[in-house]
């Protein structure tokens, strides 16, 4: 069946559109008679396939992103911008983006050619309904596989490249990492919410290192940090002579961010008069440094942290409820350590590693007792107190530092049943075995004194892979 084009009406100018969150999209047709769009709309919009129509491609390579998870289909002749020069502006974006081209009969050996330099298909006007509607299911099936591909390398790598590293794997951080990763690449805006000292820090910067943006600056500051008189020229820059003081032109953080990520932690500390120009910045994207009338572009990525709840702020006049609309595009939480305590052994051992190697000093085990302080503790401070247990567990030896840190009586009552306390105590004892002999599973075999098959078997049971020791 084909496309009956004469029961549609549609105007040009209906399809010179304004796409600029195409995140929900599946379908992006490319089309200058609007006719054809819209009927292919309808059309993938019966079968439950999101779609959108454009005339105007010229812009599409710099809005779509790399992991957009769609396909393009797009007419070769266009008078604006022909499919094929399209096609190859957006495969240099993106060489797995799926695109479908739509020919005539006199475009066929380009489109052959067009097939060698990268187009997934194409099909001969007019085209039958049922065939194209199979071809676009099978790209976007490629589509999804390329992208689950990608994420997986990419968590991989994450795992093995210098720079922050977020470990556990309990299932509050399994899902923060799967949102992490989900918007890394984005340019959307971030907010992190969690408590004092759950790493607040460490996971904009984990964004923005592992991102498109890594080679740019990562730019902390911290809002409460800063006195309010000076936070503004801070923030924003100034002009020479711009205020009493200000003898020489200062570049703002937003501007020495350009390019890449400006982390604004305890944003909840910034004064309301100033949340207003804040807005305004991460609406339009561009700042004036004070006592300047000239707008400098911006290409930032914004991720803000906040410990507090900013909704409860807004209800109390505290924070701007506009400013909080445009913060949490996308809201990161990052649990208490006391939610995750299946981590701890692993978070101390890291920790403790680290500092043994700073300090010279040798890695001595803990026993069992201290393991069920470890877990019993409600760690007010979260990873930093149990980051400074550890470095003192190393300095100070494993009774010193736990009676400094840790009240001694066990609280039997911290939610983890005995069978709990055991599969910890068991899983924390196989990852320092495999971490000692570097991955060697016949080392650690003999260490433990553990058949073989026991051991994998447990290794299966507690997620460890050995390729993680290793290094």
């Amino acid at each position: 069946m084909g496309l009956h084009l004469s029961q549609l009406t549609a105007s040009r100018e209906s399809f010179t559109l304004n796409i600029n969150n195409l995140d929900n999209i599946k379908v992006l047709i490319v089309d200058d008679e609007p006719l054809i769009g819209s009927a292919l709309m309808q059309l993938f919009e019966l079968e439950g396939i999101p779609a959108i129509a454009t005339t105007t491609p010229k812009s599409l390579p710099e809005q779509l992103h790399l992991n957009w998870p769609g396909v393009v289909i797009t007419d070769v002749n266009m008078p604006q911008l022909d499919g094929i020069s399209l096609m190859r502006n957006l495969l240099t974006k993106d060489k797995d983006l799926p695109i479908i081209l739509l020919t005539g009969f006199g475009d066929i050996a380009m489109a052959v050619q067009a097939l060698k330099q990268g187009a997934y298909d194409f099909l001969e006007k007019p085209f039958n309904n049922e065939h194209i509607l199979d071809v676009v299911k099978r790209a976007l099936e490629k589509r999804e596989l390329t992208l689950e591909n990608r994420k997986l390398k990419r968590e991989l790598e994450s795992q093995s490249l210098p720079g922050p590293r977020i470990l556990g794997r309990s299932p509050g951080i399994e899902q923060m990492k799967h949102i992490i990763h989900q918007v890394i690449d984005m340019p959307a805006d971030v907010l992190i919410e969690g408590e004092t000292g759950t790493g607040k820090e460490l996971v904009a910067r984990y964004l923005h290192d592992h991102s498109i943006r890594h080679q740019a600056n990562f730019v902390a500051i911290n809002c409460g940090a800063i006195p309010e008189t000076i936070i503004e020229s801070e923030l924003f820059g100034a002009e020479s002579g711009a205020f009493t003081g200000a003898d020489k032109t200062r570049i703002g953080k937003f501007e020495y961010a350009n390019g890449g990520t400006i982390f604004l932690d305890e944003i909840e500390s910034t004064p309301l008069s100033l949340q207003i120009k804040l807005l305004r910045v991460l609406e339009d994207r561009k700042v004036e440094r004070l006592g300047s009338n000239k707008s400098i572009e911006l290409d930032i990525r914004v991720i803000a942290a906040t410990k507090v709840d900013l909704a409860q702020l807004c209800k109390t006049g505290e924070f701007r409820q506009d400013l909080l609309y445009r913060l949490n595009l996308v809201t990161v939480p990052i649990p208490a350590l006391r939610e995750r305590r299946e981590d701890i052994g692993l978070l101390f051992l890291h920790f403790a590693r680290i500092a043994s190697s700073r300090y010279h000093k040798a890695l001595i085990a803990h026993n069992a007792e201290q393991v069920a302080q470890l877990t019993s503790h409600d760690w007010p401070g979260n990873v930093r107190e149990l980051r400074n247990l550890a470095e003192r567990y190393v300095l100070l030896g494993g009774e010193a530092a736990f009676a400094t840190a840790i009240n001694s009586s066990v609280n039997l009552n911290c939610g983890m049943s005995l069978q709990q306390r055991v599969e910890f105590f068991e899983r924390l004892l196989i990852e320092e075995a495999l971490s000692h002999n570097k991955g060697s599973i016949k080392l650690t075999m003999e260490q433990l004194e553990v058949p073989r098959k026991t051991l994998y078997d447990k290794m299966q049971k507690y997620e460890l892979d050995r390729k993680r020791f290793i290094q």
